[in-house]
């Protein structure tokens, strides 16, 4: 009985330091796939197709658009078909509950999502032209950080916390990008303004390595640059089509330092050089794993269980099951007596 007691905490400690290989985990790349109501990861090298890790319909999804990874490693999709905010296992992607209930104060048409640096969930709710934050532990509702229409806010979709801490939100109907206090939510400026450098439907927008604003802009199928400090427009960082972009959506840094940019036309994803803009190829593949119309896409490390890892829950239950038997045993014995 002792030795398998002790034969289970040697296993317990090898589990512990091989919880799913995350020590070789690299970072994937996952990506909205809206009109098949899942979330497709590619691998984050090669741009091969990996896995449904939220599979079609999971827990209710319908029409995903913002998608991020919370503090307890947990990834959250918006649900647009009733304006609600999904939880997932990070590592295998089973549906966990709903986080925001649908419609929580008064969200409607959820866009982007993110943690902000107070640990809450910042959503960008198209349908009534504001912010709302929500408790990043519970999802209750705690305020509308940003206003219904503050400061013009018409179409809000994607949002960013910048490197001086203030809350970047796009207004798709205006052609413009907004700067609120990342504090109180308060309007502070327009930080770029409206149609500034061709900006039509900005969908997405990211601050740089360099600390530029890059945005997408969907009409004219682009990424243009900013200045990260005054909002002025710099240059067509990706050029109008650049690689048979089409309706270019969401956007991101990767790990190499290259930039990876959606088209929503022909259902591929761009990797462009991350210091000049330059086309270097296509990275997912049209229609690759499924993918249809992708929107907003995200690198995380998505740890897959090692054969280490297998191994030790292998032999913790084999230890369990040991345990079991002589206590079954031992209890015959006693009845015996």
């Amino acid at each position: 009985m002792r030795r398998c007691a002790r034969l289970m905490v040697f296993f317990v400690l090898l589990l512990g330091v091989v919880p799913g290989n995350q020590a070789e985990a690299v970072p994937n790349l996952l990506v909205d796939s809206t009109p098949t109501n899942s979330v497709l990861e590619y691998d984050g090298t090669t741009g091969a197709f990996v896995r449904a890790l939220v599979p079609s319909g999971s827990g209710g999804l319908i029409g995903p658009l913002g998608l991020t990874f919370g503090p307890n490693g947990h990834l959250f999709v918006t649900n647009g078909g009733n304006s609600s905010v999904l939880e997932y296992n990070g590592r295998t992607g089973a549906f966990l509950g709903t986080f925001i209930a649908g419609g929580s104060g008064g969200l409607f048409e959820p866009g982007e999502i993110v943690f902000g640096p107070n640990g809450n969930l910042f959503v960008a709710s198209q349908g009534t032209q504001s912010v709302l934050e929500y408790n990043g532990h519970t999802g209750a509702f705690i305020t509308a950080f940003v206003p219904s229409g503050s400061g013009g806010l018409a179409d809000a979709l994607a949002l960013v916390f910048g490197p001086n801490g203030n809350l970047f939100v796009t207004s798709e109907v205006t052609n413009t990008v907004l700067e609120y206090n990342g504090t109180t939510g308060a309007f502070i400026t327009t930080f770029v303004s409206s149609g500034s450098g061709g900006l039509i439907a900005p969908s997405d927008l990211v601050f740089g390595p360099n600390g530029n604003l890059f945005v997408t802009s969907q009409s004219t199928s682009s990424v243009l640059e900013y200045n990260g400090t005054t909002g002025a427009f710099i240059t067509a960082f990706v050029p109008s089509g650049s690689g048979g972009l089409g309706g270019g959506f969401g956007l991101v840094f990767g790990p190499s330092g290259n930039l990876f940019v959606t088209s929503f036309s022909g259902s591929f994803v761009n990797e462009y050089n991350g210091t000049t803009g330059a086309f270097i190829r296509e990275f997912v593949s049209g229609g690759s794993g499924g993918l249809a119309d992708p929107t907003f896409l995200i690198f995380a490390r998505v740890p897959q269980p090692s054969a280490a890892f297998l191994l030790a829950a292998g032999l913790l239950a084999l230890a369990a099951l040991r345990i079991g038997q002589r206590s079954t045993w031992g209890r015959n014995r006693i009845r015996r007596r």
